[in-house]
């Protein structure tokens, strides 16, 4: 798929879009908007809404109220295959009885591509997903991420505009998964004009691919940004919980102050009103240990060895708190105490209810 070769219009729209099953509903309300060339992750719990997003994108689902575009075009009432998509989901779905090239070849078939143009499509569909040399092997005789390179392959040759990935990583491996994630980084940057909307539910793989990050829960949307906004400043406590790991106190917020279990610790109090409840914000990795800004005293409820680092929790004023630090030679003993610290420009202050509700 040479960058010279025109793909069809990209970008992605929800205007308002709700579906439900019955009297369940299992998106609601949704306004997001996907531009052309950029990769969008619906990252949520099960439930929360995100594959049925897009599943309405698809067409699989068709929406109780609201639009779906795709490249300014609506096409809430059109059927799949006539959205100009292409989608690859966690099982593969390979046809076992056709050859490689032949399940590439499936969706240009089923579109009546011209049939001269089909072998080259298919040619550079499966160099760009590096299966060139296993164009005549059966699924069988596949490995699972090949198998995923395939099923990614077809998806392409039809030369998409908008590229659907559901749980494309989730029946991999470790070791396959952090190399089909660099494979999915390269094909982006090879495929500048191709809307991606990637759904997962693995912060690692958000955070790796996705120009910004949809954060669903409960059907609705309840953050959007890209991974450096919603990581190191989460507006609410449950973005900052599943986007990576945090810290999350519960503080007392005064004129110009914070207390946490009656120790005041320093942090920006900005956009938060004295005398409400609020929850302090730190990243584990930003949390160190012994004497420094903002103390806390604790004590060690639990170590763990994590290779490179060790993860200290110990119980701060009743809540437990994680420092993961560089590998200890001595680590603290159990039941020791601990003295944590961390700097007041790596903890954000999160007013309560802001989007939890």
């Amino acid at each position: 798929m040479s960058s010279g070769i025109r793909t069809m219009d990209s970008g992605i729209r929800f205007d308002s879009v709700s579906v439900a099953y019955g009297k369940s509903v299992v998106l609601d309300s949704l306004d997001l908007t996907v531009e052309p060339g950029e990769v969008m992750a619906l990252l949520g719990p099960s439930g929360s809404g995100k594959t049925t997003a897009l599943r309405a994108v698809a067409g699989f689902v068709r929406p109780v109220s609201g639009r779906v575009f795709i490249g300014g075009r609506d096409v809430t009432a059109l059927p799949p295959h006539r959205r100009g998509i292409g989608m690859v989901v966690q099982q593969y779905a390979l046809f076992p009885h056709l050859r490689v090239e032949e399940n590439v070849a499936f969706g240009l078939k089923a579109r009546k591509t011209a049939r001269a143009d089909i072998p080259g499509r298919v040619a550079d569909a499966l160099e760009m997903t590096g299966m060139a040399a296993y164009a005549k092997r059966y699924p069988r005789e596949l490995s699972g991420g090949q198998q995923q390179r395939v099923a990614i392959a077809r998806a392409l040759a039809i030369r998409p505009g908008v590229l659907l990935l559901d749980e494309p990583l989730s029946a991999l491996d470790a070791q396959l998964r952090s190399g089909m994630l660099a494979e999915l980084a390269r094909l982006h940057r090879e495929l500048p004009d191709v809307s991606i909307l990637y759904v997962t539910h693995d912060q690692v793989e958000a955070l790796t691919l996705a120009d910004r990050i949809a954060v669903m829960d409960r059907a609705r949307l309840r953050d959007c940004g890209t991974p450096q906004e919603l990581y190191r400043a989460p507006r609410t406590a449950f973005t900052a919980s599943f986007v990576g790991n945090a810290n999350l106190l519960p503080v007392s917020v005064g004129v110009g102050s914070v207390s946490l279990g009656g120790a005041e610790v320093k942090v920006d109090t900005s956009g938060v009103a004295a005398g409400v409840s609020a929850t302090l914000c730190v990243r584990p990795h930003l949390v160190g240990l012994g004497p420094g800004p903002n103390s806390l005293s604790g004590t060690v409820t639990e170590v763990q060895w994590r290779g490179a680092t060790h993860r200290v929790l110990a119980s701060v004023a009743g809540h437990s708190v994680k420092a993961d630090v560089r590998e200890l030679r001595e680590p603290p003993a159990l039941g020791s105490a601990v003295t944590l610290h961390f700097a007041p420009e790596d903890a954000v202050l999160l007013a309560a209810g802001v989007s939890d509700e």
